[in-house]
């Protein structure tokens, strides 16, 4: 490794053509000037300068050098103000958040995106758990979650509730225990949660979700609802993927004696601090979360 302070010392030498003015320029000895410019000569193994008395002019391998170090002294000069930028519409942000929420997310960070192109958004659909994995190894930098995180590295907040619905063909006038036998249930990855919370204080008979025949699953948040809206089955989501689905006239919702939400947490590090495109991000995402 070249020490930057001996190349700034060459370089400026070379400019100024003076041992003793290069040493008032930069606020050390003459003799500091010279051990710089040996220790230079040392460490790459050729002649910077040639000396003549108390003259000197530059040699070949010095005016390759000097001409070299210029890009890599400005790049060092500019480090700080890089190193400390932290601008509100430019940079990447990682987002990661299980799929409803993702759906009803995505399109308005576009838009924010779109407004600021610089601003770059990196959005991954995952389960609670894979969240929480990827925030403690720190590979999104904020996360949403339907359950708070029982992690001490993960620092988490409530920040809006979504209600979890029940939904079945168009056809499905009265969801009563019978028809949704008759239906079947067509599951997703948190489909037996979901389930379990919405259905329990709602219907007696039920116990858990395995009473009912399963009539399909998809792990695709765009597409659970696809084989309901075409007879085969009803299932529980929730509101976010409900209102994503592009044919709402071949669903119905049915709205139950005893309404039931998930709280939604907003995570991140604990220790890490939010730089202010995060907090851009977070801002626009809890404007919409709140409609």
């Amino acid at each position: 490794m070249i020490n930057a302070v001996w190349l700034n010392t060459f370089c400026t030498l070379v400019e100024v053509g003076h041992f003793t003015r290069t040493a008032e320029r930069l606020h050390m000895t003459q003799s500091g000037v010279s051990q710089h410019v040996r220790k230079l000569e040392e460490r790459l193994g050729v002649q910077l300068l040639v000396r003549e008395g108390k003259r000197f002019s530059v040699s070949d391998a010095g005016e390759r050098l000097y001409a070299e170090a210029q890009g890599i002294l400005a790049a060092l000069s500019g480090l700080p103000d890089k190193v400390q930028e932290d601008t509100p519409f430019e940079g990447v942000v990682r987002v990661m958040s299980p799929g409803s929420v993702g759906l009803k997310l995505y399109g308005h960070l576009l838009a924010l995106q779109c407004r600021y192109p610089k601003l770059v958004i990196e959005y991954r659909f995952a389960p609670n758990a894979e969240v929480e994995a990827a925030l403690i190894d720190s590979r999104v930098d904020i996360g949403f979650m339907t359950s708070e995180s029982v992690s001490a590295e993960i620092r988490c907040r409530p920040v809006a509730q979504e209600s979890l619905l029940l939904v079945t063909p168009a056809n499905t006038v009265a969801p009563d225990w019978s028809a949704l036998m008759t239906l079947g249930f067509i599951d997703h990855p948190d489909g037996r949660h979901h389930a379990n919370l919405l259905l329990g204080p709602n219907y007696p008979e039920f116990r858990h979700s395995g009473q009912f025949p399963l009539s399909g699953f998809s792990n695709q948040i765009g597409l659970i609802l696809e084989p309901v809206s075409r007879g085969l089955g009803f299932t529980v989501l929730p509101a976010h993927a409900v209102e994503a689905f592009s044919r709402p006239e071949q669903i119905r919702v049915h709205p139950l004696c005893t309404p039931v939400s998930e709280t939604l947490y907003l995570c991140g590090r604990r220790e890490k601090g939010l730089q202010k495109r995060v907090e851009t991000v977070i801002a626009e995402a809890l404007r919409w979360l709140e409609v």
